[in-house]
């Protein structure tokens, strides 16, 4: 099967997930498939609890690309996959794993999913969510104390010590790979657009990132 791959890449708490909820809202989750970067960090089961309070989590390095990657084209292929589910809590991978099945439109969501090669070389659409820092910090603070059962001082550590410093190395420069650059969050305008444009790549089976410029 033939498959049109959207990359949703931005820094934390930038609206990633509010844009791959409008696809699949508008799309229909039947003609969805999501791989989420995040469960995509490496199992670090075999280390201690302070050893992985020391991993830079904010880092290219420390996601499995190598797992994504194959998991992605078997998806294209038309392989179904078990996608990790990650424990945020203890910071290791979950024993249970979450089947999702290959579908005319793959979303590929995560901090640096415009940023590896090969992963770029799947893509018919690549998308950069770019939101004010401030904004991205709140929302991150509000995610990480509700969610994540952090306390407020180690998200502003984590925020000054590892998170600026690598969207600032890593992730703001992959907006040069990206073909839209949504402002000020998952804004109304940009969303409607980019769903009009799948639903016709859907509905006339022509995957071309060509023809959608276009059109725009």
């Amino acid at each position: 099967m033939s498959s049109f791959v959207i990359g949703v890449a931005g820094g934390s708490g930038s609206g990633k997930s509010t844009v791959t909820e409008h696809i699949l809202d508008s799309v229909g989750a039947n003609n969805v498939a999501v791989l989420i970067q995040d469960n995509y960090y490496k199992d670090l089961a075999a280390l201690t609890p302070e050893q992985r309070r020391k991993v830079n989590f904010d880092h290219p390095d420390a996601f499995d690309w190598e797992l994504l990657l194959r998991h992605l084209d078997d998806l294209v292929h038309g392989l179904p996959i078990n996608m990790p589910i990650y424990d945020f809590t203890r910071d290791t991978r979950s024993e249970n794993t979450t089947l999702v099945l290959p579908s005319p439109v793959i979303v590929i969501e995560g901090l640096f999913s415009l940023l590896d090669p090969n992963l770029l070389k799947y893509m018919s659409l690549r998308i950069f969510v770019d939101t004010a820092d401030d904004i991205r910090f709140i929302r991150r603070l509000q995610r990480d104390i509700t969610e994540r059962g952090r306390t407020t001082e180690s998200v502003i550590k984590q925020y000054l010590e590892s998170v600026r410093p690598m969207h600032r190395q890593f992730i703001e420069p992959t907006k040069r790979n990206a073909h839209i650059i949504i402002p000020h969050g998952a804004n109304k305008a940009a969303l409607e657009m980019i769903v009009a444009r799948v639903r016709s790549a859907i509905n006339e089976d022509e995957l071309s990132v060509t023809t959608f410029f276009e059109e725009i």
